[in-house]
């Protein structure tokens, strides 16, 4: 099984649509047997889940996400799992676990204001 999740510096970065880089890593037997850094060559909300797909990525693990984002992944049989902040190593780890802490019910509803900034989570995500 291959997982992704939108990557800065170690951290899980908050805001899908916007993110430069995603860490991909190859799982088998619920252990993480590979990893890399891939470049989203600066590709907006709709391109991104074309890059998961041809990574063939079947799950994803991230902060905010919009709606449109993810009618898009469910369409390319993308499941995701929104609402996760911190080390995304350790979100893996413990996706992988069974312990993962994630919203299921996540919207961001802040496409409208210009000014958000997912980077420092200032956005109102609601349920």
């Amino acid at each position: 099984m291959i997982i992704s999740v939108p990557y800065e510096n170690g951290q899980i970065f908050q805001h899908f649509g916007r993110t430069e880089q995603f860490k991909i890593y190859k799982t088998e037997n619920n252990k993480i047997t590979d990893s890399k850094i891939v470049s989203t060559n600066g590709n907006g909300h709709g391109a991104l889940v074309n890059i998961l797909k041809s990574l063939e990525v079947s799950i994803l693990i991230c902060g905010g996400i919009g709606e449109g984002a993810q009618n898009a992944l469910a369409e390319k049989g993308i499941q995701f799992f929104g609402g996760v902040s911190g080390s995304s190593d350790n979100a893996v780890k413990d996706y992988l676990e069974g312990n993962l802490n994630f919203d299921a019910h996540i919207k961001c509803n802040h496409h409208q204001d210009n000014n958000h900034s997912c980077t420092n989570h200032v956005h109102n995500c609601s349920h």
